[in-house]
């Protein structure tokens, strides 16, 4: 919850959002961010454990594999 109320709050401040996190919930928080401020949403997460409701809702996703992820 944290999170979202700080997005929500520097969104306008700010020149791009990015989340990193596959957690669907929060696919409305970058809906909103990119309505209602007109930010770029960026969403770095592992393909296979973010939701597809958060990839749609990005402005672009960023996939986390190969030799970012740990062995």
């Amino acid at each position: 919850m944290g999170i979202t109320l700080d997005a929500i709050e520097y969104a306008a401040q700010a020149d791009v959002v990015v989340l990193v996190s596959g957690d669907g919930d929060f696919d409305l928080l970058a809906e909103k961010i990119r309505e209602v401020h007109g930010k770029r949403v960026e969403v770095y997460g592992v393909p296979k454990l973010t939701a597809n409701s958060l990839i749609n809702a990005a402005s672009q996703f960023i996939p986390i594999e190969g030799e970012l992820l740990l062995g």
